[in-house]
């Protein structure tokens, strides 16, 4: 028999209360004193307040906060103007969050409105300067859809006197995006809610995730992963300075993108990123997360595995319904519940969902005559049911008997169990092909970075131990990178003798991504410092440029702080002087970049420094251990 807790449900309850008041004490002390005092004062009436609330809705109340007092008008000494009317210093604004993300009974115009007449009423008996201001989540989260930031304001001022954990999240978010928005506004693309908090299952011990998406495709005086690398640090340091702020400490967790990754990982069917998009809250937004999110709700994006079983799923469930309404519009049901799952099993082939009426037609042209994994049948049963409903639609037929919609069932039902074995059989194609697409991938990027350390040829049974003694042992390379390494080509060999499951063909495939992305990025560092040693740096009036020998060729960029930077390009002659110079951009710079062996040691000769005068003028300084 399991032993009984000691402690009682009533004691974690009032624990709960005691870490919550505390908080809340603690976030009391960071407000101005003006607000301290009026709160103070208030309390007794506030407490009655929340306690008469909850005891009624307390399914539905996130949060309740004293509102900072409104603005003084300011006086003017304009002629024929209205003065404006004084603000009443003895109201007391109070706003109240509803979670309305679990109404099923009444529409939620209805519910903020059955809300709020209740809860004005037991404000006025209380006190008739108490003025409640009721808010449902959904209003406030479609607000910032919108791009309307005064609540998330007005909240990030207020003083909270109950909260789920709602109002904690959405005060520290707004402080901690104030603050990077403030130093870094050029570079942030979105700044995003996410996590349980936005999913409706939030708690005061819920984690605040938080999402900063980084543009980094205009970058060009470092790399991607060293510009990620020092706003990430900055903005995870700022994080902790917003929990001294308001109170609310060791509660947010940021997760810092730069575009082209977080565009990848959409690209792989990322599921968190889907999940983030699906259910994130944009606090800041410069037109990239809210067009994802749109093009994801209307299905325009290609959906992760998890989407696909969704659609899979839907299926039986529609099919069910169609059980219970023969009659009345099931053909409509029985038309999307075999449509749905046909359109994921292409998905999960790999092409985009097409459109129904072409969706019988690749079914037939992909899986039954190029795959060979589907029978001809099945794919006319497809087309039966899109006939049936197109004739239906087109008043062609103007009636579906019982016994035609029993007919279809049967054979939609057959067509269903059809497809789930088809799936079955694509998984088994996508994982051998991702498997081989994986390792081959290692090996080849391996094979690149040991070629930058000087190793130019390596036999694949050799990849391992050079592996190990020329970045593991030398500490340039984390060491469980190596684990990693030997469990891939363990998978790969237990994968191509039958023994490896899904389960752990997946394992595999996300450890190699985070191998394979270190890689790059180390790649990316190196080659940064192979590309610093090949510049000459000179000064030339007021304005910055540099030289970039790069093997038989130089690129000159006249004033690399220009937004438009003027690249000019000229052949390196073998006495090391400059040939004709010629104009070039940096689209052609970038494409050399990826293709030239750029040389471990590159040597200046004198004749250079007259082609420098001659390309700067003669007023060209040459700039030492920048």
């Amino acid at each position: 028999m399991a032993k009984k807790s000691s402690k009682s449900p009533k004691k974690i309850d009032e624990k709960k209360a005691n870490d919550i008041s505390v908080t809340q004490e603690k976030a009391l002390e960071k407000l101005p004193k003006d607000v301290q005092e009026k709160l103070k004062g208030i309390k007794a009436k506030l407490d009655k307040f929340q306690k008469k609330v909850l005891e009624k809705f307390d399914k539905y109340i996130a949060g309740i906060t004293l509102l900072p007092p409104p603005k003084q008008p300011e006086n003017s000494n304009l002629p024929q103007q209205k003065p404006e009317k004084p603000v009443d210093k003895d109201k007391i604004s109070v706003l109240v969050l509803v979670d309305d993300s679990d109404s099923r009974k009444m529409p939620k115009h209805e519910l903020k409105e059955k809300l709020t007449g209740i809860i004005s009423s037991i404000a006025q008996e209380i006190d008739k300067n108490l003025e409640p201001q009721t808010v449902i989540l959904s209003e406030l989260w479609q607000n910032c859809y919108d791009g309307k930031n005064d609540l998330l304001q007005l909240i990030a001022m207020s003083a909270p006197v109950f909260d789920k954990g709602m109002l904690a999240a959405i005060k520290i978010s707004e402080v901690h995006k104030t603050m990077v928005l403030k130093k870094f506004e050029k570079y942030i693309v979105s700044y995003v809610l996410a996590g349980s908090l936005v999913q409706g299952r939030a708690t005061p011990s819920s984690d605040i995730d938080v999402w900063i998406v980084i543009d980094d495709t205009d970058v060009k005086k470092m790399t991607r992963a060293e510009l990620k690398d020092k706003l990430r640090a900055i903005i995870i340091g700022m994080g902790i300075e917003a929990g001294d702020l308001t109170g609310i400490k060791n509660k947010i967790n940021i997760q810092v993108y730069i575009l082209t990754d977080f565009w990848d990982s959409l690209r792989e069917s990322n599921p968190i990123i889907f999940t983030l998009l699906r259910d994130g809250v944009p606090f800041y937004d410069r037109g990239i997360f809210m067009p994802w999110k749109q093009l994801l709700k209307m299905g325009k994006i290609k959906p992760s595995a998890e989407a696909i079983d969704m659609f899979m799923g839907s299926g039986e469930q529609m099919l069910r319904r169609v059980e219970t309404k023969l009659k009345d519009i099931g053909m409509e049901d029985l038309y999307y519940a075999i449509l749905t799952p046909s359109q994921a099993a292409l998905m999960l082939h790999g092409i985009p969902p097409p459109a129904p009426k072409e969706t019988a037609e690749l079914m037939k042209e992909i899986f039954v005559k190029k795959e060979k994994l589907l029978e001809e049948k099945f794919v006319k049963t497809l087309e039966k049911v899109i006939l049936t409903r197109k004739a239906i639609e087109h008043g062609d037929k103007k009636e579906l008997t019982g016994k035609e919609i029993d007919e279809l069932l049967g054979e939609s039902d057959k067509y269903l169990k059809r497809i789930k074995r088809l799936f079955t059989q694509i998984e088994k194609i996508k994982e051998e092909k991702d498997m081989i697409t994986t390792y081959e991938n290692m090996v080849t990027i391996i094979r690149d970075v040991l070629r930058m350390e000087g190793v130019e040829k390596i036999k694949d049974e050799e990849i391992i131990k050079t592996f190990e003694n020329e970045l593991i042992s030398q500490g340039k390379v984390p060491a469980k990178f190596l684990r990693i390494l030997n469990e891939l080509i363990q998978a790969k060999k237990d994968y191509d003798n039958k023994k490896l499951s899904k389960v752990e063909v997946d394992k595999v495939h996300r450890n190699s991504n985070e191998l394979i992305k270190f890689l790059v990025e180390y790649t990316q560092r190196r080659r940064g410092r192979e590309i610093e040693r090949a510049k000459i740096k000179v000064k030339h009036g007021n304005k910055f440029g540099e030289v970039i020998l790069l093997d038989k060729i130089a690129f000159i960029i006249h004033d690399v702080d220009s937004e438009e930077k003027e690249v000019s390009k000229a052949k390196i002659k073998e006495d090391g002087s400059l040939g004709m110079v010629q104009g070039s951009s940096l689209e052609e710079f970038e494409k050399v970049l990826t293709k030239v062996d750029i040389p471990s040691k590159v040597f200046i000769k004198g004749p250079i420094f007259e082609n420098l005068k001659n390309v700067f003028g003669k007023d060209v300084e040459v700039l030492l251990n920048y």
